[in-house]
């Protein structure tokens, strides 16, 4: 996140992505940390305005969050409501969410 905050997207995306590949591997995709790096990769995407890479993974990280933390844990609350500004963004707002 301080690589993004410093304007180092590229830098930023790359050490997201390698963090992920280790997540997923070490710990699993379904994992709550390795969903949390799927949602913090989406959300550096959404700050650069990426909606066709961001929406995917935003509803992997619901997904996830959804089996395992449950619909009403705080962290599912807040993609949502990310995934959904990038569905209005991209007026592909329905009910998937």
């Amino acid at each position: 996140m301080v690589l993004s905050d410093q304007g180092k997207y590229e830098d930023a995306e790359e050490m997201h992505r390698q963090v992920l590949v280790l997540y997923e591997t070490v710990l699993g995709k379904e994992h709550p940390s390795t969903l949390t790096s799927v949602y913090c990769l989406a959300h550096l995407l959404h700050l650069q305005q990426r909606p066709s890479e961001t929406g995917p993974l935003y509803r992997r990280a619901l997904t996830g969050y959804d089996k395992t933390l449950g619909s009403d844990h705080s962290t599912i609350q807040a993609c949502r409501k990310s995934y959904l500004s990038i569905l209005k963004d991209t007026d592909e707002l329905d009910t998937k969410v």
